[in-house]
This record gives structure tokens, C-alpha cells and sequence, in this order.
């Protein structure tokens, strides 16, 4: 048997392996439950609101330099077990030619949305390597920057999700435009989603390479499908993509509102199933036949509360993950602007306290 290594002689690749979100990840035992927040750095975090004064969101997306010093900022200020690249999932799409804009406190917005075959034809084929190398600029200098134990993630949008920003052009309630494009266009819906899968595939690919320990793949939209209509329109392209990610690199395959689809998802692949708050972590995990690891799944409202309501909330998720080997705590999505930043302090630190294993 291998002995093991004392921490101050291990080398950074040992170090990243014995971390509590890697091993996490695999399936394998931990000491404690790890813990990183969906848009760990984001508008409630003063020194984030600071440097947001001075660029857009979308020159800091650009700005290679500033990604990375925010995303090593948000693992500095909250103890996270594992950093995320500061991007967007929508970038690529601005490369598509699809006009994207992000306007200020009205989100992002699709110049030029897709409403037809015909302009499915007219999206810019490019080379994800050059129109985003931002990116991969910033998850290189990023973990030049990061302790040598924090994994950092990447992460990309999902093809149905991205497919649904071209075709809503921005945010929808109830994507009348995405599901009638869906089935009345087969085949230009197959080729819009077959181009979305290569792009994504390659971005995620792009940033392993630069970098990344793991990524997260974000279906943050899919949750609007039934069962059927995501297994016939979704899940072949959400399986290419998860089947291309470069192998040994743990992969999060997440999505909010997907209580129906989580067997689905699993089927589509990935070592890690993001679980939101719409249904208790032992109820989705049993489901899954503990088959693949899970991630949630704290509602990012409870974070309004008062500490003692937070420590309540963790302590029951953490009962629902009863130990087992493969649960990795997070909010079922991202953390909201408006959250104090105290609470999000508070929420890392609770766990970190409770989520030790005997």
C-alpha cells in the first residue's frame, strides 16, 4: 500500500486529487462535505460591485485579467472548496453573430434571434480556440492564482439552453417560441442543436486544457421540457456533448425546475447531477440509484433569512445526504444579487462546521 503523503510535500497535482470537491466528484470519501456557490462572485460581493463601477459585464467577461481576479477574489473572501471561471454561458453566442447584448439591469438580449430556418443557415460558423480565448486566457491565469488545492471549474450553456436564448432573443416564461421552433423545424432544430453541441463541447474541451480541473455543464432552461420532449429533442445533444468532455476531467451536469427529468439527465451523462430545491436531496439521489454524485441543493432565497433559519436549512440537507460518499453542497442555482454577503460568509462557514463525517 502507498503511503501517504505529508500535505507540505505533496505536489499540486496530489493536492487537487485529495481535495474534498475532486474526491466529491468521483465518489469517493471525504472528511467533510465540500462546498462552492453557483455565482460565488457576483453583485453581493462589495469588492465585485467595486470593479463593476468601472467595466460592463461584458467587458469584464472580455477582460481576461479581471475574470481571473475575480474569480480568485471569491474563493479568498469565502472559503469555497473550488473556484468557477468568471464567464457566461452566452458568450459563445455573440461569436454566432447573434448580436448579443447585455443591458443594464434588463439582462441579455438577442439582436438578431432565430426564428426560422433560414436563419439558422446565416449563424457564423468560428473557431471557439480564437473568438474566446478570453477564456481560456482567464482560467490559465486563474489557476496560476488559486491555492493549489482549490479545483477550478469551467463551465458551458448547455445546447437546448443557448438554442433557447437565439430563438426567445432573451429571457421567457413560458418559451412559446423555442418549444413551436422546436416542432414544426425538425431538421433545422437537429442542425442548430448539432452546431450548439460542437461549440460547447470544444469550449469546455478548451478550458480543461487551459487549465479547468472539472467542468459544469448549464441546462439552466431545460427544466421547461416533459419527459418525452426531452428525451426525443435534448437528450442525444446534451449526451455528444458530455461523451466529447476530455476524459479523467469530472463533469456537473446541471439544470434548474428538472425534478422530472433527473433519470434523463443521468442517462445524458455526467459524474456529478446538479439537484435544486423543488425536491429533497435524498428523494433525487435515491432515484438516481446513487449511480453518479449530486450537488445542491439550498433554495438561494433561504439566504434572506436570519443565520439561525441557514444553519436549520443545512443541517436538513445534510441529513438528506447522510454521509454518503458524493454530495457536494450547493445553492440549487446561483446566489441572488441582493443576498448579504454576511449570509453567504455564514452559509460556507456552517457547513464547513457541520458537514464533517465521522
Amino acid at each position: 500500500m502507498r503511503s501517504e503523503t505529508p500535505a507540505s510535500k505533496k505536489t499540486g497535482a496530489e493536492l487537487l486529487e485529495s481535495s474534498p470537491f475532486m474526491r466529491a466528484c468521483l465518489r469517493q470519501s471525504v472528511e467533510r462535505t465540500p462546498i462552492w456557490i453557483m455565482r460565488q462572485a457576483g453583485r453581493f460581493m462589495p469588492e465585485y460591485r467595486s470593479i463593476r463601477e468601472k467595466v460592463s459585464f461584458i467587458e469584464l467577461c472580455e477582460n481576461s485579467e479581471l475574470a481571473a481576479e475575480v474569480t480568485v477574489m471569491a474563493v479568498e473572501k469565502l472559503g469555497v472548496d473550488a473556484a468557477i471561471i468568471f464567464s457566461d454561458i452566452l458568450l459563445p453566442l455573440k461569436a454566432l453573430g447573434a448580436g448579443l447584448e447585455y443591458a443594464r439591469g434588463d439582462g441579455p438580449f438577442i439582436h438578431h434571434p432565430v426564428r426560422s430556418p433560414e436563419d439558422v443557415k446565416r449563424l457564423r460558423n468560428f473557431e471557439v480556440a480564437e473568438e474566446l480565448a478570453h477564456v481560456f486566457k482567464a482560467v490559465t491565469l486563474a489557476r496560476k492564482s488559486l491555492p493549489a488545492d482549490i479545483p477550478l471549474i469551467g463551465f458551458a450553456g448547455a445546447p437546448f439552453t443557448l438554442a433557447s436564448y437565439l430563438i426567445e432573443g432573451g429571457s421567457s416564461r413560458n418559451f412559446e417560441r423555442t418549444k413551436a421552433f422546436m416542432y414544426s423545424h425538425r431538421q433545422s432544430w437537429d442542425e442548430l442543436m448539432q452546431l450548439l453541441s460542437v461549440i460547447t463541447s470544444s469550449h469546455l474541451n478548451a478550458q480543461i486544457e487551459a487549465g479547468a480541473q472539472a467542468v459544469q455543464l448549464f441546462d439552466s432552461w431545460v427544466g421547461c421540457l416533459g419527459q418525452d420532449d426531452y428525451t426525443e429533442y435534448v437528450l442525444p445533444h446534451s449526451a455528444r456533448v458530455i461523451a466529447a468532455v476530455t476524459d479523467a476531467v469530472p463533469v456537473i451536469h446541471f439544470g434548474t425546475g428538472t425534478a422530472a427529468l433527473l433519470e434523463l439527465m443521468q442517462q445524458a451523462g455526467g459524474d456529478v447531477i446538479g439537484v435544486d430545491w423543488r425536491i429533497e436531496l435524498s428523494e433525487a439521489w435515491k432515484r438516481l440509484n446513487y449511480a453518479t454524485a449530486v450537488q445542491g441543493n439550498l433554495d438561494p432565497c433561504v439566504l434572506f433569512a436570519d443565520k439561525d433559519e441557514i444553519e436549520r436549512r443545512v443541517k436538513r440537507i445534510l441529513k438528506h445526504a447522510g454521509g454518503r460518499p458524493g454530495h457536494i453542497f450547493n445553492l440549487g442555482h446561483g446566489v441572488l444579487p441582493q443576498t448579504p454577503f454576511e449570509n453567504v460568509k455564514f452559509l460556507v462557514d456552517v457547513v464547513r462546521e457541520l458537514g464533517h463525517h465521522g
